[in-house]
């Protein structure tokens, strides 16, 4: 049995933290894959599957952090935040399979096996995580085009801001403190309405009478 926290953990704070991670690959492929592999190799209350070990090897954690600062930069920049979205529609559900199949302790270890895979439901967390990653993924893909449009591409910065700040927040608290994932999407719900709030006032105030 793979375990990120001791042995012992409610199942429903093993699905907090597969939960919390998948939105945050989400968000952002990356970071959830960089907190989860540096948590493994620098943490000793995190033990990866042997599956998912490779995550632990300084190489990749090198390569994620090369891919996250092309990423942070590109996300950060009208029109070319819409293309990377759509060049991430791959990249960040098989980050949330990944993360929410570590991060819920789940048997993941038979992925090297594709019939003991199968056979022993260990494919169900992945997919579980994949499905909620591409949920949020194609929300972000919605609102972000729209809110460019609305505040004629000045939210693009903002927005990646506040999607990285989450992303990172909601990695930690998933490994660390499960239970603060349910805080941190409520805020961050809480938050997008907000902002959208926000930018209808200003389109409102400068659109001619």
């Amino acid at each position: 049995m793979t375990h990120t926290h001791p042995v012992g953990r409610p199942v429903v704070l093993e699905l907090l933290t597969g939960t919390g991670l998948a939105v945050a690959a989400g968000l952002n492929a990356y970071i959830p894959l960089l907190v989860l592999g540096l948590a493994g190799r620098f943490l000793d209350v995190v033990e990866l599957p042997s599956a998912w070990r490779w995550l632990e090897n300084e190489w990749v954690l090198i390569i994620i952090g090369v891919l996250l600062v092309i990423e942070l930069v590109a996300d950060k920049i009208p029109a070319v935040d819409s293309i990377n979205d759509w060049l991430q529609s791959i990249v960040r559900p098989a980050s949330g399979g990944i993360v929410f199949g570590t991060g819920a302790a789940t048997q993941t270890a038979a992925v090297t096996d594709p019939a003991a895979f199968f056979e022993s439901n260990a494919w169900v967390p992945v997919v579980a995580g994949i499905v909620i990653a591409l949920v949020v993924h194609a929300g972000k893909m919605l609102v972000r085009p729209a809110a460019n449009a609305l505040s004629a591409g000045a939210a693009a910065p903002a927005l990646s801001t506040g999607e990285d700040i989450g992303a990172v927040l909601l990695s930690i608290f998933a490994i660390l403190v499960p239970i603060l994932v349910i805080v941190a999407l409520v805020g961050m719900v809480v938050l997008v309405v907000s902002i959208f709030r926000r930018l209808r006032r200003q389109r409102r105030s400068v659109a001619p009478a």
